[in-house]
């Protein structure tokens, strides 16, 4: 189990301030308690009148939730985020490159740097994308990556979000009610804005456009509908981008073109920004009993008819054994070493990994290949014999559906309680677009918060929730 002490943004690991945070400290401590209390209240009382929320699934009571909303900001140096950004962008453009790769001439198997069958037996391969080439190239138009902090110049990826990253709503909402709460702190502070996010995403999309484009690029989002978890950001987006919202049943294949339905008839849509996975997007092509897609689309993207962002099959690129080569994969696609580091990790597939990580159980923390959302996973250190033993089952009826890693000592953040100021554990998601014009990474991104005490678990469907993340000026 790692025992190195916790890193925290605000104090470091020896209760000495950093600088980051003087002014921040200064003017914490002229705040009464009484008055953040209300603040705090304030600011929940404000997400809940937006309808911020979110849909737990598999619950039959209370299964919409608020996010819960911390009011202390985490502070990011301009110089760290500059390394960050140059990291992150490498990252990127190594992803694209190698989806491009795997679904054309696969050199990276080729060349022995990955093995054949990680691509052959993926769920997330979709042979229907094979010699389809996105426009502009770009496949991955939108992209989430996680990052984790474990010291004061010590970043690590843990997880790549190449399929539909969530989240970005929650960003623009925390900004708007930290400006709206605390003008005066952004007076004392140099804050890059994030609150063009919408208007460079649709800027980015728009640039995606396909061939068969006539005229200004017609962009929609399409979402699952109402029900889907991730709703509120559906909408959220496409208001703020002002363009239509549209579902499965609005849209058909017209003349070769994807149309939504409009009070004018049917108009044709250039660029879909699509919230369904792939599985459902074509019942044609894929799930024939999916409601939700739009049936002889794929055959209109293959045909350049129109672009989908992401590109279907992206998933592979944020599968979590894919994640294991990711060092390679940029350094094969880029010829450069990788700016941030993985995790470690050990690929429960090879048996003497799985041997490994059998006998180390309650030091590691065990995760699905294809997990998300914080379900599925096993945090050692902090889980019972009884749900080790559970799991040690799991892992031994199917060892490549999981991948383990050591247990990070995260860094802290302080988060506002009754009390004062507490530490908790958190990680970053920043925000990057991808388009043939380049990329474009939004300053700090959706800072998950592990609300309760010694949590490493940030996801808001296990009880985290956010803040706003400040990138200072240099």
């Amino acid at each position: 189990m790692n025992t190195r002490p916790t890193f925290d943004e605000m104090w470091g690991t020896s209760r000495e301030l950093r600088t980051l945070y003087a002014t921040f400290q200064q003017w914490f401590e002229g705040e009464s308690l009484a008055r953040l209390r209300k603040k705090q209240r304030e600011a929940e009382d404000v997400f809940r009148l937006t309808g911020i929320t979110f849909n737990v699934y598999g619950q039959q009571e209370a299964a919409e939730r608020l996010i819960p909303f911390d009011i202390i900001p985490r502070i990011i140096s301009g110089r760290e985020w500059t390394r960050l950004s140059r990291g992150i962008e490498q990252r990127v453009r190594a992803i694209n490159a190698f989806l491009h790769d795997i679904y054309h001439r696969q050199e990276i198997v080729r060349a022995g740097r990955l093995p054949a069958e990680m691509i052959a037996k993926n769920a997330a391969f979709l042979p229907q994308m094979i010699g389809v080439k996105p426009a502009g190239g770009v496949y991955t138009h939108i992209v989430g990556v996680d990052l984790v902090r474990t010291g004061e110049d010590e970043f690590y990826v843990l997880e790549d979000n190449a399929r539909t990253p969530s989240g970005v709503s929650y960003m623009l909402e925390n900004r708007e009610t930290m400006l709206h709460m605390f003008p005066e702190l952004f007076t004392k502070h140099r804050v890059q804005s994030v609150s063009n996010y919408p208007k460079n995403l649709h800027r980015s999309l728009a640039a995606s456009a396909p061939a068969a484009c006539d005229g200004n690029p017609v962009v929609a989002v399409l979402t699952p509908g109402i029900f889907n978890s991730a709703y509120y950001e559906h909408s959220f987006l496409a208001d703020k981008m002002g363009v239509e919202l549209v579902e499965g049943h609005d849209l058909r294949v017209i003349d070769g073109r994807v149309a939504m339905r409009t009070t004018q008839g049917y108009k044709a849509i250039d660029v879909l920004y699509r919230r369904v996975d792939d599985e459902y997007l074509d019942p044609l092509n894929f799930n024939p009993d999916s409601a939700l897609g739009v049936p002889g689309i794929m055959d209109v993207y293959r045909a350049g008819g129109i672009t989908i962002a992401n590109a279907p099959g992206t998933g592979i690129a944020d599968d979590k054994a894919i994640y294991s080569y990711m060092p390679d994969i940029v350094q094969f696609y880029t010829g450069e070493k990788p700016i941030l580091q993985n995790v470690p990790t050990w690929r429960c597939s090879d048996p003497q990994s799985l041997t490994y990580v059998l006998e180390n159980l309650a030091d590691l923390v065990v995760k699905e290949v294809h997990g998300s959302g914080g379900y599925g996973m096993l945090v050692g250190p902090t889980a019972s014999k009884k749900e080790i033993a559970a799991f040690r089952d799991k892992l031994k009826a199917k060892p490549s559906n999981y991948i383990a890693q050591p247990t990070l000592a995260l860094s802290s953040v302080p988060i506002f309680t009754n009390a004062g100021l507490a530490p908790r554990h958190v990680d970053l998601r920043p925000y990057v677009l991808v388009s043939p014009e380049g990329v474009k990474i939004t300053p700090g991104g959706l800072t998950r918060v592990a609300l309760k005490k010694g949590s490493l678990v940030v996801n808001s469907s296990q009880g985290g929730g956010t803040k706003d993340t400040w990138v200072l000026e240099d």
